[in-house]
């Protein structure tokens, strides 16, 4: 099972559309974007669309077509994106109900859903504590 990079690509989506901006552009392209993340510009641009979808960033069609910032990345958090890209639950349960009759099919749902709860409360919280000014501060800072 492979990880789901869709937090980390947004998250990179975004600094560098803010950071483009600081820079006196007004619009990035999703395949300016797509080059710096090195993924396919649709992978940015279905992004891009939940994330406008959240009021984070706003499209501008025709002539200097492109994404910009809808908010300042001092005012998006780490889980205005999570929540944006990735919706729904960390952790799942089985896809179909396990043997009732099973000490440990009976049991397993409730011990794990008590734990995936703390799991993801703990996540969210700090998520909540991380701008994406702070993660472009961080990229900025880091050794080359």
């Amino acid at each position: 099972m492979s990880a789901n990079s869709r937090l980390t690509i947004a998250a990179h989506a975004l600094a560098w559309i803010g950071l483009y901006q600081r820079q006196g552009h007004e619009v990035a392209t999703s395949e300016q974007i797509a080059t710096s993340a090195n993924t396919n510009p649709v992978v940015i641009r279905r992004l891009l669309g939940e994330l406008r979808k959240a009021g984070l960033v706003e499209s501008r069609r025709g002539v200097g077509a492109g994404w910009a910032m809808a908010r300042e990345l001092g005012s998006i958090t780490l889980l205005d994106v999570h929540q944006a890209v990735e919706p729904g639950p960390l952790f799942a349960m089985h896809r179909a109900a396990p043997d009732q009759d099973c000490v440990i099919g009976y049991g397993i749902q409730p011990a794990m859903q008590g734990i995936y709860e703390g799991i993801e409360e703990t996540l969210r919280r700090e998520l909540a504590r991380v701008t994406l000014e702070d993660v472009l501060r961080d990229v900025l800072a880091a050794p080359r």
